[in-house]
């Protein structure tokens, strides 16, 4: 559904607007497929349908949203998880839009300029069949440079939500913002991810690196963990995970939640010879590192991440790797534990896998679409 700009002849995009419905025709003029025209990103044309003359208007819309809505419905319990995604952009026919469900709320994300022109129609569509208490859009509209905008979520429909939003994912509560410019502060897409920490974490001691408002932690505590330390460089995450603990009747005094560099705080840990029965790891794409340090990659630098949390875990301790970056393949992340093992002279191996949710289907042959790996490892 993504077809680049070096896949089209640069004649035929020249005076084309982002938001046109433009058709895709091979070498020989035969009709491939109708898209939006993006107009701003490498990404060129965005497929959604490939079907001739179907116009992408308010009908389609209307009858897209209602399809993705009655989807979760089918498959999903929307009363025991209020955090869940309503519509997973081009893997349910509506390009560059994602919609989450906070609660009565939702927050919508724009990733392209090409979305302003049928916004209007899929807010009036979601009013239609969910009658939310209001509808949040964060735009994420990413030049050819890279840089995309971080300003906060702004509301477009309904009444504002409570700064610290109280949502239900399984027997736990966690609080959301939904208008923050980065993120909510609950991801849906790591909910697996986060049910296999407290699959694990029983009698043992558990870290938790990158981990900002605590929602792994909390699981890890919930689950029966003996310990639970969290390391992340914003304080103000630690205050969040701290009435996470609180809202959950967890002790919010118990774990450990220190500030600081992820590779910082695990050097300090091996050369006090301080070991933990389980690590769990789900750092960002890319980051810049505090103090003017190492700027973090996650294609670059994941299997030296490993490596580290290695030397600190203890003999056939757990390690709960996460990674959510599209550049690293499904291939490149298992060989990236592979090497982690190797530079902490131990074996690694998979005893259980996670990927992305029911409420996030990917259509076939959009590998960008499966851009979520979990691995449950043991080592030697």
């Amino acid at each position: 559904p993504w077809i680049y700009r070096e896949a089209i002849d640069r004649r035929r995009i020249e005076h084309e607007r982002a938001g046109n419905v433009v058709e895709l025709v091979d070498g020989a003029g035969e009709f491939v497929a109708r898209g939006i025209f993006d107009g701003d990103t490498a990404i060129a044309v965005r497929v959604f349908t490939r079907q001739p003359g179907r116009e992408f208007g308010p009908e389609l819309i209307h009858r897209r949203v209602t399809e993705a809505i009655a989807h979760r419905r089918r498959f999903f319990f929307f009363v025991v998880h209020q955090c869940l995604r309503l519509i997973n952009a081009e893997s349910d026919g509506i390009p560059a839009i994602v919609v989450e469900r906070y609660g009565d709320y939702l927050v919508c994300q724009l990733f392209s300029t090409a979305t302003k022109r049928f916004t209007k129609a899929i807010y009036d569509a979601l009013e239609s069949e969910l009658s939310p208490a209001g509808i949040y859009e964060q735009r994420r509209f990413k030049s050819l440079a890279g840089e995309a905008p971080r300003g906060g979520a702004e509301l477009v429909r309904g009444k504002p939500s409570p700064v610290e939003l109280a949502v239900r994912e399984d027997e736990l509560t966690f609080l959301v913002d939904c208008s923050s410019p980065l993120s909510t502060g609950l991801f849906a897409d790591l909910r697996l991810g986060r049910s296999l920490v407290a699959n694990y974490a029983k009698d043992r001691r558990v870290l938790n690196l990158f981990s900002y408002t605590g929602s792994i932690s909390v699981y890890a505590a919930h689950g029966g963990a003996t310990e639970v330390v969290a390391v992340d460089v914003a304080a103000k995450a630690h205050a969040r995970a701290r009435r996470n603990f609180a809202i959950n009747d967890l002790d919010p005094e118990k774990p450990e939640l220190i500030v600081g560099d992820a590779f910082t705080v695990l050097e300090k840990f091996k050369q006090r010879d301080r070991r933990f029965d389980l690590i769990v790891i789900d750092p960002p794409a890319f980051a810049s590192a505090p103090s003017g340090g190492k700027a973090w990659s996650a294609v670059k630098d994941y299997r030296e991440l490993v490596g580290a949390c290695l030397e600190i875990t203890s003999p056939a301790g757990l390690l709960i790797a996460a990674s959510s970056t599209r550049n690293l393949s499904q291939t490149d992340f298992d060989l990236a534990l592979a090497d982690g093992g190797m530079r902490a002279n131990t074996d690694l191996r998979i005893i259980e896998r996670a990927g992305l949710p029911i409420d996030f289907p990917v259509l076939t042959g959009f590998p960008d679409g499966h851009y979520l790996k979990v691995a449950v490892c043991v080592r030697d």
